[in-house]
């Protein structure tokens, strides 16, 4: 097995690897460490080649500089693309990867693989290779823990047969009471996209990022065909929104957004129906609603994200759970600075910050 960093030439030949692998995720594309080095990371892609120089993994490294210290960290977004059920695999390239973190000072490897908690063969050969399961609660760690995914390969009619019936009922309605969803969407609408963001983010308490970073990543992923934007209208008013990626035979649900205005007309449910059939039309195996709440005895856990979890769980996708985020242990020192004393010291610097504002 040779594992060495791409040439400048091999960009598709990297993407088209990981767009096609069974749980591949547009967070490993090479177009995704682009976006991600307009933010202070820097990106690393590696591939594995077997004798026959085919390519049998892949990963794309994102390093962040820490200040003042000379280390970083390592992060692999939704982890290698590899058949973690191949356990020479999995540890010899994890132990290559090792080789890279140690030479550019890393304190750690993160990964969270978008493998099913079901694949205990997976787990094993991960933990094999040294890494350490991290907790997280609620909604997800790095990246959601828990997603829900829908069969888009049957017809169009049966999947919408298997939504609830007071989903298939509002979407329905939308359409009567006049609301219009517009699919092809340009640079020029993505302003409306993000004022939408805005205030959703400022209804629901979240943190939105910069309209720069959105511009960026339409200006890295459109032109590839790999994110598309959608808008739904009232009376020309915009209520609703939502992007949206492409990749390999996967849609993934990413960024909603939604007006306080005329919510009653159901647009969220006419927006996705649209995004469905978008998917089903351009040929996708799945349409992701990306991260939901942990269940337990089959029911979601009850948190700020109840309502969201129940509108997804509408459209009847299969609830999915996976392993979860793991670290490799670089440096053992700052790694214990790292997990036991920074999140305290943010912790602090929060409570003093709240304090400031009283």
């Amino acid at each position: 097995m040779k594992i060495r960093e791409i040439r400048s030439d091999e960009i598709d030949r990297f993407n088209n690897f990981t767009a096609w692998f069974e749980w591949g995720d547009l967070l490993q594309s090479y177009e995704w460490g682009e976006l991600k080095a307009k933010s202070q990371w820097t990106p690393i892609r590696i591939i594995a080649e077997d004798i026959n120089n085919n390519i049998i993994a892949t990963a794309s490294i994102l390093k962040k500089k820490l200040p003042v210290i000379n280390k970083s960290i390592f992060y692999i977004p939704r982890g290698f693309t590899l058949d973690t059920k191949n356990k020479e695999l999995t540890i010899e390239f994890t132990n290559e990867i090792k080789k890279i973190a140690q030479k550019h000072n890393a304190i750690l490897i993160k990964i969270d693989p978008p493998v099913n908690i079901e694949d205990k063969t997976s787990l094993n050969n991960i933990l094999q290779a040294g890494f350490l399961p991290v907790n997280s609660a609620g909604f997800g760690g790095t990246q959601p823990k828990c997603v829900m995914q829908l069969d888009c390969s049957r017809a169009l009619d049966e999947i919408f047969a298997s939504f609830k019936e007071k989903w298939r009922y509002n979407i329905r309605l939308a359409q009567r009471r006049g609301v219009t969803c517009k699919t092809e969407c340009t640079k020029e609408d993505l302003p409306i996209f993000y004022e939408l963001l805005k205030e959703t983010c400022k209804r629901d308490g979240f943190l939105v990022r910069s309209y720069d970073y959105f511009s960026d990543m339409w200006n890295l992923l459109y032109p590839k065909g790999n994110l598309k934007v959608f808008l739904t209208y009232f009376e020309e008013t915009p209520v609703s929104g939502s992007l949206c990626y492409l990749w390999g035979n996967k849609a993934m649900y990413t960024y909603g957004a939604s007006s306080n205005l005329h919510r009653k007309h159901m647009p969220n449910h006419l927006m996705q129906w649209e995004m469905i059939t978008w998917a089903h039309n351009s040929k996708c195996k799945i349409y992701d609603f990306r991260g939901v709440s942990p269940k337990k005895d089959g029911e979601f856990q009850d948190d700020k994200l109840s309502g969201l979890n129940k509108f997804k769980e509408g459209f009847s996708p299969d609830f999915i759970e996976y392993i979860g985020e793991f670290d490799l242990v670089i440096d053992k020192v700052f790694y214990f600075a790292w997990v036991t004393l920074l999140p305290k010291i943010k912790n602090i610097l929060k409570k003093r910050a709240k304090s400031n504002e009283n």
